[in-house]
């Protein structure tokens, strides 16, 4: 019988493998209109801490003993649908389980790419390099021969994030990750600066990358890399304001930054944003990366872990930043 993992109990900080469990999940007969699907890959995301927690958000919480969901994707071993049939490879929204049962207008068929693992439409050519996209160029409406910094730049938006800002003509891209490691990859794909925010202040280590300041902040962590950014931006400065992985844990409402009120004197602009407001931008965002792609001038990485029973300890390590790139599981 095909697995699934299921939220056991709601987590209190940091999730813990206890907080999940893997059950067998039954197979039951197609309705018209259904496809049944053997998911090839599997993504885990920040964002799915906040949906662990049993409070209103722009989307439900997970539901204590039900098969968690997330982005997915795989292909059709049977149909009851004129619109796929078996051998289709699809994008859906029921991760966490190794076999998916849905109606098929909630599926997107996609064409396999030449020289791509399909995982690539979980990152690269999916939701991923999209809230990059738009949260750069039109969030933060980010124009050639500006000064931007992307914190988390080593993750799977923060690494696209700043090879679009380089390729879209930036006239310096700074980032922040947390590992010497992920310091030097940021480097050798195309970021002009980038520092190990585990090494010192964040302040001190982005005031010497940026001395003359910057004018775009793509924010995936928020906390001290908000604050530092608020004294660097210059007047009328955009911060795009795409998440804040260091307060997901927390167990306490976290403090706003301290000093807020530069945004006033500054005119700065902090905008944040939810990527499926942006649907439309994916045929965009589409053939321009599939540009950068074929020409080799956009560079993605995937961290891969193989089995759905360890679908837990590939998110838990996500929230500790042990990956590089786009992290996946593949079923």
């Amino acid at each position: 019988m095909p697995r699934q993992i299921v939220l056991a109990s709601r987590p209190s900080g940091m999730p813990a493998e206890e907080n999940f469990a893997l059950t067998e999940a039954g197979r039951p007969d197609l309705a018209d209109g259904e496809i049944r699907v053997r998911n090839l890959f599997m993504s885990v995301d920040p964002y799915m801490r906040g949906r662990m927690n049993d409070v209103k958000s722009y989307v439900p919480p997970f539901r204590l003993g039900e098969p968690l969901e997330g982005g997915a994707i795989g292909a059709v071993t049977e149909s009851r649908s004129p619109d796929l049939a078996e051998g289709d490879l699809v994008l859906h929204m029921l991760g966490w389980r190794e076999e998916a049962v849905l109606p098929a207008r909630q599926a997107r068929k996609v064409t396999p790419e030449k020289d791509l693992s399909p995982s690539a439409y979980l990152g690269v050519l999916g939701m991923t390099t999209l809230t990059a996209y738009v949260g750069l160029l039109d969030i933060a409406a980010f124009r050639p021969g500006e000064v931007v910094f992307v914190s988390g730049a080593a993750g799977a938006v923060g690494s696209m994030a700043g090879q679009i800002a380089r390729l879209k003509g930036a006239g310096r891209v700074i980032g922040s990750a947390g590992s010497d490691d992920k310091v030097r990859w940021l480097r050798e794909i195309g970021f002009d600066a980038a520092f190990n925010y585990r090494n010192g202040s964040v302040m001190d280590q982005l005031r010497e990358a940026a001395p003359d300041g910057i004018d775009v902040y793509f924010d995936n962590v928020g906390a001290d890399h908000l604050d530092a950014a608020l004294v660097m931006l210059r007047n009328h400065g955009r911060v795009a304001m795409c998440g804040a992985i260091a307060n997901y844990n927390a167990t306490q409402p976290p403090a706003g930054p301290g000093n807020i009120g530069l945004a006033v004197s500054k005119r700065l602009t902090l905008r944040g944003f939810i990527i499926v407001d942006h649907a439309d931008r994916m045929p965009a965002m589409i053939a321009d990366v599939s540009g950068w792609l074929r020409d080799g001038t956009l560079t993605h990485a995937e961290t891969v872990v193989d089995g759905i029973d360890h679908a837990p300890g590939a998110f838990i390590d996500l929230l500790r930043g042990g990956n590089t790139g786009k992290m996946l599981v593949r079923l």
